[in-house]
């Protein structure tokens, strides 16, 4: 990891022990009650970075805040469209045939692929 910081290792070690996808702002309030002086703005950053890094990574989110997950194994995400709550699941997609239909059709050679599935969750469809 290039320019070690504590912060920096503060915010992996809080995504890494989150099984729930955090926003940003969840991490920024977790890492500051273990560090009352640090700003928001260094944890985002800092977030930037680690993502950039690959040693986290970002799930996009069409509404609310994006959320962050450790790559633990490979693993792909169901997402609620009612409550934004993120689900992991673990199917084989075939990567490689994936990979190859996608270039066949669009051209596009294929360097990372995360796939997120969007749905409505069990406890959004009972209330």
């Amino acid at each position: 990891m290039k320019n070690y910081s504590r912060q920096r290792e503060e915010i992996i070690k809080v995504v890494k022990d989150s099984y729930n996808h955090p926003t940003a702002e969840d991490i920024y309030m977790i890492v500051k009650s273990n560090d009352p002086n640090v700003s928001r703005s260094t944890v985002y950053r800092n977030l930037g970075m680690l993502v950039e890094d690959n040693f986290i990574n970002k799930i996009p989110m069409q509404s609310g805040g994006d959320r962050y997950d450790y790559p633990r194994e490979p693993h792909s995400h169901v997402i609620c469209t009612k409550c934004g709550r993120v689900f992991d699941f673990l199917y084989d997609f075939e990567n490689n045939k994936l990979k190859e239909t996608i270039k066949k059709q669009t051209g596009v050679e294929i360097s990372d692929s995360r796939i997120s599935i969007q749905g409505i969750c069990d406890s959004c469809k009972n209330i």
